[in-house]
């Protein structure tokens, strides 16, 4: 499989970067992760962390290619989870910290992604987008019931109120979990925090993507978007990209080129077939 990443993580205008994500690589494939931290200064960081590091560590250690791959991607948000409130009482419900996360797997010419809370997944396919994620947060949820529109859902006051988060709570979140997708040449997957989706419309990214020669100058236009937009207020921004060139995985079975028989091998090859046609015919005579 041949592809192109790119990536950006960027402070904005915070204290702190609670933001983390990687490309995991290996012969059978690459997982992408992007995790959004939040609580304290260090605790949102933490809580970031422990998803690529769990990630890295299941699917290092993971048969390749993967064989069940949603049970790979619940399996390393779970544990995530797991891993963020292992120190809770037995009387606390809630965590001081947590993190959202958005995963994608890359194999065999197909994408499989997964994802909790409002970190997005992008698949942008001829200069234009055909799927992102649908966001856990409450004014994604007001939109879905046709409460408000798009432009209200963009400038509502409560945009960032998620209603599934890893950690957080005691119970464990509800894993958006896609139907796989075949990908074509230069489709490109990006997965991105709402550092950059929010200051930067759906369709300015799409543009940004053809505006450069490599993947990573265009995630850096990106950024540099997303930061004038929010300035003085920007969030982190954080954005990990793959564009599909090429499955050399997948090709199609070569097709053996038989050699046409000679004329007079074909005239025999016909009587023979003629002649074991005449004796079954006289066989079910009989």
């Amino acid at each position: 499989m041949r592809y192109e990443t790119g990536c950006v993580n960027r402070l904005g205008n915070r204290a702190s970067n609670q933001d983390r994500l990687t490309a995991i690589e290996s012969d059978d494939g690459v997982l992408l992760v992007l995790a959004d931290g939040m609580g304290g200064l260090e605790q949102g960081e933490i809580a970031a962390q422990a998803v690529v590091d769990v990630a890295s560590e299941l699917y290092l250690n993971s048969p390749r290619p993967v064989p069940d791959t949603g049970r790979l991607l619940c399996d390393i948000i779970h544990r995530s989870h797991d891993k963020l409130i292992e120190d809770l009482s037995a009387d606390q419900e809630h965590s001081s910290f947590g993190t959202t996360a958005v995963l994608c797997l890359i194999q065999h010419g197909e994408a499989h992604w997964a994802h909790v809370g409002d970190s997005r997944l992008y698949l942008f396919r001829g200069g234009r987008t055909i799927y992102r994620t649908r966001d856990h947060s409450y004014v994604e949820s007001l939109y879905q019931q046709g409460l408000i529109d798009d432009e209200e859902r963009s400038r509502h006051p409560r945009r960032n109120q998620i209603t599934q988060c890893i950690g957080c709570t005691r119970y464990r979140p509800e894993v958006a979990l896609a139907t796989p997708i075949a990908l074509q040449e230069k489709d490109v997957l990006l997965l991105c925090s709402d550092g950059l989706w929010d200051p930067v419309r759906e369709s300015e990214l799409a543009d940004l993507l053809g505006c450069a020669s490599t993947l990573e100058e265009s995630m850096e236009l990106m950024a540099d978007r997303a930061e004038n937009s929010a300035y003085p207020n920007a969030d982190n921004i954080s954005v990990v990209a793959l564009r599909f060139l090429k499955c050399l995985g997948r090709r199609r079975p070569v097709e053996l080129v038989r050699e046409r028989p000679a004329p007079e091998k074909l005239e025999s090859a016909i009587d023979q077939i003629q002649q074991i046609i005449h004796e079954y015919e006289k066989e079910m005579d009989r």
